[in-house]
């Protein structure tokens, strides 16, 4: 069955009235057992990220100081979270989730995080809800242990992937690539490999046509060794932080799009939830879950 990794520390500990919706993690992990998306061994379980691989990716003082609980307080206002040791813990968790979700793609050929998707975070600092750059991390560490020699970031979560860009930028490794609503958080973007910004009130027709303009040529030109998909599901029409207007169909038509491009090359692709706030939980959870239905098909 499709490999999913999850950890319960994907859960942290943080004010009920908070409006980063911290309950869809386990949420999400619970449909996926509803639904009988987990094998019976259960969901694969990270370990987490240790220091040695944070710092691929981000300034060992900034490192020191989350796992330290040491942030200062102008960073943890932006990055949105009270730096406590349960926040710095689930953002280890969930990097060493998108680790050994490259890890189980590059064997089996399909794997996917319950987590996932921290763009914001830059090398300096994190911000945006973002306190680690998960994906940033596992491709450094790929690339690191020489398992792979080239990275493609398809980024499709609905805010642009500023801190990814940063990170990668000089690194002709990786090529990264942004398709966000231009008018959105960030208000001052990082240039990435390949940025599209778009109007707001897309919904599926034009979101699924730029897809299909960028996708083949994009993965052509980056020749990948594996592919990182951020499935954030706030370009859904609903999501209260998004400007786009996609549609429940419209989003499992542009993961399936996304996964058979690559699928179809035998490229191995490792898939993050990304962002995703609507106010229900449950209903957010299960638009999440899109991802881990549709590449269940694939495997």
């Amino acid at each position: 069955m499709l490999p999913i990794v999850h950890h319960p520390a994907y859960q942290a500990d943080i004010p009920a009235d908070h409006r980063f919706p911290m309950g869809k993690f386990r949420r999400l992990a619970e449909v996926l057992v509803e639904e009988r998306l987990v094998g019976p061994g259960g969901f694969h379980q990270p370990e987490p990220a240790p220091a040695e691989w944070l710092v691929l990716a981000h300034e060992r003082a900034y490192v020191d100081q989350v796992t330290g609980g040491t942030v200062p307080a102008a960073v943890a206002r932006e990055i949105g979270f009270p730096m406590t040791e349960s926040v710095a813990l689930r953002a280890r968790c969930a990097t060493g989730g998108t680790v050994l979700a490259a890890r189980l793609a590059l064997r089996h050929g399909l794997a996917l995080n319950t987590a996932g998707g921290s763009h914001h975070a830059r090398r300096a600092h994190g911000a945006g809800f973002c306190v680690f750059n998960d994906v940033a991390v596992a491709a450094r560490v790929l690339l690191a242990e020489g398992l792979v020699g080239r990275v493609l970031v398809i980024d499709l979560d609905v805010h642009q992937g500023d801190g990814t860009a940063d990170i990668f930028a000089g690194d002709d490794r990786v090529v990264t690539f942004s398709a966000h609503a231009e008018k959105n958080y960030p208000v001052r973007k990082v240039p990435s490999s390949l940025d599209v910004g778009l109007p707001d009130a897309l919904g599926d027709s034009g979101y699924l046509d730029m897809l299909d303009d960028h996708l083949d040529g994009l993965i052509d030109r980056a020749e990948p060794d594996i592919v990182f998909y951020n499935a954030g599901v706030d370009p859904h029409a609903d999501d209260r932080l998004g400007r786009l207007a996609l549609t429940d169909a419209g989003l499992a038509a542009r993961d399936a799009r996304v996964i058979e491009a690559v699928r179809g090359r035998d490229l191995p692709l490792a898939g993050v939830i990304g962002g995703g706030y609507d106010t229900d939980v449950d209903r957010l959870a299960r638009r999440h879950a899109t991802l881990h239905r549709v590449a269940a098909r694939f495997c």
